[in-house]
């Protein structure tokens, strides 16, 4: 179970840099055919669906490798008893916030599909396919929340712990920056 987490977790980061490398591809191409005086007002709907897929997709492979924003003023003072309390006490409202999150995004994903509700821009679209990356990374990351959870119920240290902790023993800093 492990191994496929992880895959997954990975293959939704590889999602959503692809999608950051399509937005790019069509930035570039709207520009060039701008400049050849052809109209590409639609490509505007298509880059913004792809920056919320882009974001939603990689959330999960973010959380798990500690490129989330943490603080830990208060987790550095403290002793490894408490410490595990407030870590075990974070993720419990991450799991209840993130879970709020995933039903609020395949509920709202689920009423675009039932009401055929199009795009209001140039792409008449129906707005429950860009919206599926809205609702599956919304589960991703709850999944990842979860996995967490369990790894810190179990005793172990949290994997975005352990990731960031193990890059600064390598002497890579660069994510604090």
């Amino acid at each position: 179970m492990r191994r496929f987490l992880d895959r997954l977790y990975d293959a939704s980061g590889a999602l959503g840099a692809i999608f950051v490398a399509l937005i790019c591809v069509l930035m570039l191409g709207q520009s060039l055919l701008r400049t050849m005086g052809i109209r590409t007002g639609a490509v505007n709907d298509v880059v913004s669906w792809f920056c919320a897929a882009a974001a939603f997709f990689a959330m999960a492979h973010a959380f798990k490798h500690g490129d989330f924003v943490r603080v830990t003023l208060l987790l550095e003072k403290v002793n490894a008893k408490t410490r595990r309390v407030l870590e075990i006490t974070s993720l419990l409202i991450g799991t209840v916030s993130t879970a709020f999150l995933a039903w609020s995004a395949v509920k709202f994903t689920y009423e675009s599909w039932e009401f055929n509700d199009l795009a209001q821009g140039l792409l008449p679209m129906p707005m429950w396919i860009p919206q599926l990356s809205f609702a599956f990374g919304s589960i991703l990351l709850l999944v990842a929340v979860v996995d967490e959870l369990i790894i810190v119920l179990r005793g172990g240290v949290p994997t975005f712990v352990r990731v960031v902790e193990e890059r600064h023993a390598r002497g890579d800093f660069s994510s604090d920056v």
